[in-house]
Order: structure tokens, then sequence, then C-alpha cells
């Protein structure tokens, strides 16, 4: 049996075909996962039994009171099922849980936030494109979490359930994540300015993790979480404080400007790759500046057709992230030996 935990709503996108997949090949599978926002209500419309481990909570003190809880939940719901190995993403839980069992454990990440909080418990850290760190138990995997679920083989859109030629969508997460903790995004005054200015040259949606007041609310998307990339792929341009859909926007072809604080020398290797190698998203820390690049790419005709060829560029360089992990998972351990012959 295998223990997928699943900590965020990008998570259950990223796991949901090597889960299907697995259990088509006769695995077992049993999901864990923690309600953060839309993480639970992905679960059931995608259709997948899971146990439901609560929520966090959104101060960092209740965090920290909270991981011993859903830890020992975990540990309770698991350890008669006898597993054979778990599999997370960034998932201190997983790492935690599967050193008491004694069994094995696979994460997946793109960033070193969570990595010193779980590294000593596991057997294999999967780091994919971006990810800095090195060691005896990091293997380098060429491509994008978002290509999980992304990229061609899995994902084709629908066409547009909105039907306006020009549209800008705004995305604004909550920062209440445990990585995001002394991090920002755009203040409530700048989340205005950009609705005002951008809606002079475009239609204007917002997507946003938390609520809004009432001037903002009116441009909230009112769609289902499974359809969010479907719209992605259809927009003209995204401009967020977000960091899984920016690079979503870049594997769907879609331009995007993305601007919060963590961007800088210390910023996360796969948003340096997508700015400047493959020149599909523009990174901003001054919000002024990402205002003036937005405006400048949404009156800009063929922008799409643009970066279609960009985009071509990037899926010719990384691989189907779902067919490795099958492939990883069913063939460990000698799977990760394989991968530490290859130079990262």
């Amino acid at each position: 049996m295998i223990i997928v935990d699943i900590g965020h709503p990008s998570h259950v996108h990223f796991f949901k075909n090597f889960i299907s997949e697995m259990e088509k090949r006769a695995h077992r599978v049993f999901i864990t996962a923690a309600a953060k926002d839309v993480t639970i209500k992905l679960l059931d419309t995608y259709g997948f039994d899971f146990m439901d481990l609560s929520y966090y909570g959104n101060t960092l003190f209740k965090k920290v009171v909270k991981i011993p809880i859903l830890n020992f939940k975990m540990y309770k719901a698991v350890k008669e099922l006898n597993p054979d190995l778990f599999i997370g993403f960034g998932s201190i839980r997983a790492a935690h849980v599967s050193w008491l069992i004694g069994k094995p454990c696979i994460i997946f990440d793109d960033d070193e936030y969570s990595y010193p909080y779980y590294h000593w418990f596991v057997k294999t850290v999967c780091g994919f494109s971006g990810f800095k760190l090195l060691g005896e138990k990091i293997i380098k995997v060429p491509g994008f979490k978002e290509l999980a679920y992304l990229h061609p083989h899995w994902f084709t859109p629908k066409q547009s359930i909105i039907t306006e030629e020009r549209i800008t969508l705004l995305r604004f997460v909550s920062w209440t994540a445990f990585h995001d903790f002394g991090r920002s995004g755009f203040d409530l005054d700048f989340k205005r300015k950009l609705v005002k200015e951008l809606e002079k040259y475009s239609k204007v949606y917002i997507s946003s993790e938390s609520s809004m007041p009432e001037d903002l609310e009116q441009y909230r998307i009112n769609i289902k979480p499974d359809q969010i990339h479907d719209l992605l792929s259809n927009v003209k341009l995204l401009v967020s404080d977000s960091q899984t859909m920016t690079t979503e926007a870049s594997i769907l072809g879609t331009p995007a400007v993305r601007c919060n604080s963590f961007v800088g020398e210390d910023d996360m290797g796969n948003f340096k790759e997508l700015e400047d190698k493959y020149q599909l998203i523009y990174n901003y820390r001054n919000p002024d500046q990402a205002l003036e690049k937005a405006v400048e790419l949404v009156k800009k005709d063929g922008l799409k057709s643009e970066w279609k060829k960009k985009k071509q560029h990037l899926l010719r360089d990384k691989i189907d992230v779902t067919t490795f992990m099958v492939w990883f998972v069913e063939n460990y351990p000698d799977s990760f030996n394989e991968m530490k012959i290859i130079k990262p």
C-alpha cells in the first residue's frame, strides 16, 4: 500500500493522475489530506476516497500547535494499514509519520523551504527544476511539478467558459501557508489599482484564496475549482502574487507577471529559469513595475501566438512528470539508484 499525503490544493492536481494510474495497475493507495482552501472540494470533485486530517489554521502559532496533532491523526490512521511506502510533496507530516512507522518515504519538492524539517526522516527527495540543493538523498528531475497535470499527455484545455476576447486574470493568494510567513504580495490598495488600470484595456477577473471587499468581490470569477486551468489557458494575461499559478500559466502558454517578496537573488530557481531561459514570465518585487509590464503586455497584439512557441520550447526540454512518478515508484528503490547515476 502507498500512502499519499496532500497538504495543498496544488498537490491534488499534482497527484491525481499518478493515483489513478497506480490504481489501474492494481496498487492500493490511501490518501490523507489537510483541509486547506479548496483541497477537500477538489478531492471530492475527482472522486477520491481520503481521510480529512482537519485544518492547521491561518497563523504561525496555530500551525505549530497543530503539527503534532495532525501528525498523530495520520499516524493512527495509517499504522494499522501496514503501508509499504509514503509519498508527499514537501510533506513534513508524511516524513515524520513514515519515520515513526519505519517505512520509506519519497518527497517531491521544488523549493527548499520545508526541506530542513523533513530531510532527516526520509529516504529520497525528488527535486524538480530549480531545486537548488544537492545531497545523497536527492535526485534531480528535469520538469516542473505542474507538468504532472498540465503536460499535453494529461491535459487538453476545454473551450473557455468566458467569451471576452481580451481577458486579464488576477490571482491573489492568502499568504497563510507555512513557507509564506514573513512574505507578502499585493496589498489591498494595489489590488484596486491593478483592477482600475488593467480594465482600461481588458476584461478583468479575479481568483482569490481569501475574501475581498465588495468593490473587488464583484470581479471574482465564479467557476468550479477543477475549471481553473481551462480558464488560465484561455486568458490573455495572468497578473499574480501566486507561485503555483504563475508556473501553470507558463506551461499553458499564457503570459504571466508575478510580483511578491520572494522575488530577488534568493528566489526559487524555477521562476528564474522560466524568466531567464524561456522568457515565459516576468518577476518583480516592485508592484508598480509589475503593473507597468502588465499594461504593456495586455495592449500587445499576437501575444498568445508568441507564447505558444515559447511553451513548445519548454515542453521539448522537460519530461512528462506523472509518467516518471509511476516508473519511479513502481521500480523503487532501484529507480533511485538509476537516477543517482545521472548527473544533475
